[in-house]
């Protein structure tokens, strides 16, 4: 984060005449707040007038709840995740959901004690006994719905900023400390100490204090998800999206997407709602989680079919359900920009479903305006300063968290690229994370040609001698005889380099990492790995001499969990590492081929993977890919099935016929499992029938 004098720059620099227009809309809220929730009112308010998804919600005005999240946008956001942060409210299946000290209770007494932690809270507060807030154990089930509250009613106590992430963030800017354990309310709380500490604050209201952090020191993902949403089945709902400033989506029997907790929950209201012969539709539940989730700033695309824009938009505010709408009731506030509609050169091929994400490099070239923007331009453009994609983004905060990382999933899931583009990133060259498949490589090989970057691959023969040191032939001696000499491994090679150079960081991708023996292979340097004993030194057991491990090294290993799972590895090892999962990704092969739609295709086969072996023995979107692109004809199809997928799932079912039938169904005899033969262009058409029939939802 920034140091103090940056701070001080930045507050200078902030232009303070932008906040009073926003500060008096959300003094008028407040005020909205009071009127129709005082807090007098507050130990007998019935809980019709509190919970979400409830009638009263339509009768006699919104419920405090809805008000809080949804009606008051300018006292701070509390949007996102689902309404479990609620501590409680009415489902759509009619059952009650409650936090866990609630369980067990019926509604109204579930409300009742509920009730009187709020009000014990607000008493409290009014009584400057700020930390007795943190014994009231429901409430800490809500901790970004309960600091709204306090804020509202105290904001002189109180600064409207309410995620916690985002205030343990901002504590640290300011030079203060926060314990990772503290509910939101008491970050808030040190929040605002630290602020009337700095003198350069003097005289900030809460409002100026809350635009500026975000404004110059935003702590959200530097790069989302662009997504390309279309307005109704071949755009028909655009002029309705385009004047009323918004986007909608189907699937109106779902309800508000905000009562569902997880894309799990979501997935059995899509079976129960569409039933599907392939079980449902993991992959729409997360686009309609991540639709739900759209933040005020994110990006989306508005397409009729699969090459045509019809403008880009600025999300402007919060999801929504319209109940009052006939149709398509979900909504996201949208400021739409028609300049950049336009016809692409060629189609994309994953837009033919509602959702699809629009890579960087697309969209770039679509705001810029450029007229050549088919999928397969090899020019490169990114139109403004780069921002890494979250993955990598992960990766790296990983890194410096735990000083190694292993990235683990099934083959085919990306998780060398990843770990090449967490190198790139580390070696100042974000911007070719974006770039085309030809730059991207070049990048990486001069990447590893600069020294600062290493990669291995570990295999079932390597060793410490390879790794960290050990006696080797001597090719230079000239004597009669076998000669050995002394010599640095890899990583001791590195970390040489990372000594002399301590100001750069140095980093060691360990491809493979689960092939090799591991504590064979670090030997004592495991201890070593620990960022906190970094620099110890410590006797090499085969040279005896002084080796420590400098605070600038960093390492990467990729791991096949179909190999070996994570229990597998020693523990000790296991213990230093941090673990990333990296799963398949359906949105990286939204596409078709001819009836077949890819994404679906593929998630319905791992779905009976997971099934009928284990999650550990998926397989990686790669698999449907050529050139990083899906897959678009029958012949790669083809090819891609009876050469890489179908060899791979013999494999994992050992020879067992009916294993290998129970996840291909109809495409392999149930007797011998020999694979059924077809021309390619039949293929499309039986895996279509036998994965994703009964496909629920709009098309594009």
């Amino acid at each position: 984060m920034a140091d103090e004098m940056d701070l001080r720059a930045a507050a200078a620099a902030f232009d303070r005449s932008s906040v009073p227009d926003s500060a008096t809309a959300a003094e008028d809220e407040r005020k909205q707040v009071l009127s129709q929730f005082p807090l007098e009112e507050w130990p007998t308010l019935p809980l019709s007038r509190y919970a979400l998804g409830q009638a009263a919600e339509s009768g006699s005005g919104p419920t405090y709840c809805r008000l809080m999240e949804f009606g008051t946008p300018n006292l701070g956001s509390i949007k996102g995740g689902s309404a479990a942060k609620h501590i409680m409210y009415h489902h759509n299946s009619g059952e009650w959901r409650v936090a866990a000290p609630l369980r067990g209770m019926e509604p109204q007494e579930a409300w009742e004690e509920l009730r009187g932690q709020f009000v014990r809270a607000f008493e409290t507060v009014s009584a400057a006994d700020f930390e007795a807030v943190d014994d009231l154990e429901a409430l800490r089930f809500g901790p970004t719905l309960v600091t709204k509250f306090l804020a509202t009613y105290f904001p002189e106590h109180f600064l409207p900023i309410y995620a916690g992430e985002h205030l343990r963030r901002f504590v640290a800017l300011l030079g203060g400390s926060s314990q990772p354990d503290a509910p939101a309310w008491r970050n808030n709380r040190r929040l605002l100490e630290l602020v009337r500490a700095k003198p350069e604050f003097d005289g900030w209201s809460g409002q100026e204090i809350m635009h500026f952090l975000y404004a110059k020191f935003d702590p959200r993902p530097q790069q989302r998800a662009v997504w390309k949403i279309a307005p109704g089945e071949r755009g028909r709902l655009w002029e309705e999206c385009r004047d009323g400033g918004v986007i909608r989506v189907g699937w109106d029997d779902l309800g508000d997407l905000g009562q569902y907790q997880s894309d799990t929950e979501l997935k059995q209201a899509l079976d129960a709602y569409w039933p599907r012969s392939s079980g449902g539709s993991l992959t729409l539940a997360r686009r309609l989680l991540a639709f739900r989730d759209l933040e005020a700033g994110d990006r989306i695309v508005a397409n009729r079919g699969m090459d045509e824009v019809l403008a880009t938009g600025t999300v402007s505010g919060s999801y929504r359900f319209d109940a009052d709408h006939s149709e398509y009731q979900h909504v996201v506030p949208v400021s739409w920009d028609v300049s950049h509609a336009r016809k692409l050169s060629k189609p994309q091929h994953g837009w033919r479903s509602t959702f699809a994400k629009v890579q960087p490099t697309l969209f770039a070239r679509i705001t810029a305006g450029l007229a050549d923007m088919g999928v397969e331009s090899t020019e490169s453009y990114t139109g403004g300063p780069v921002t890494l994609p979250e993955d990598v983004a992960g990766v790296l905060e990983a890194l410096e968290r735990k000083g190694q990382v292993i990235l683990h999933g099934p083959p085919g899931t990306g998780k060398t690229r990843l770990a090449l583009g967490a190198a790139l990133a580390l070696a100042g060259r974000a911007d070719a994370l974006n770039s085309t498949p030809d730059q991207r490589a070049a990048a990486q090989a001069e990447t590893l040609r600069d020294g600062r970057i290493h990669m291995v691959t570990f295999h079932p023969s390597y060793g410490y001698e390879d790794f960290v040191e050990g006696f080797k032939p001597d090719l230079s001696a000239t004597g009669p005889g076998l000669t050995l000499a002394l010599t640095d491994g890899v990583f001791h090679t590195l970390c040489a380099q990372a000594i002399a150079r301590p100001d750069e960081t140095f980093l060691l991708i360990i491809d493979e990492i689960n092939r090799g023996d591991l504590p064979r292979i670090f030997g004592e340097l495991v201890t070593l790995l620990e960022l906190d004993k970094r620099g110890l030194p410590l006797a090499l057991s085969v040279s005896r001499r002084t080796f420590s491990v400098p605070p600038n090294v960093r390492i990467i290993g990729t791991m096949n969990t179909a190999d070996r799972s994570i229990s597998h590895l020693d523990a000790a090892v296991r213990r230093r590492f941090a673990f990333l999962p990296v799963s398949p990704d359906p949105d990286a092969v939204s596409g078709t081929v001819g009836p077949l739609d890819l994404a679906q295709f593929f998630e319905s086969l791992n779905t009976r993977i997971a099934r009928h072996l284990d999650a550990d023995h998926q397989i990686g979107h790669a698999y449907l890919l050529r050139n990083g692109e899906p897959i678009a004809t029958e012949e790669d199809l083809a090819a891609a099935f009876h050469h890489e997928v179908i060899p791979l799932l013999e494999d994992y079912c050992l020879g067992r016929a009916d294993l290998l039938h129970r996840i291909l169904g109809s495409l392999v005899d149930a007797d011998t499992g020999r694979p059924a033969l077809m021309p390619p262009q039949d293929l499309a058409a039986a895996l279509a029938t036998e994965f994703t029939s009964g496909t629920p939802g709009p098309d594009a």
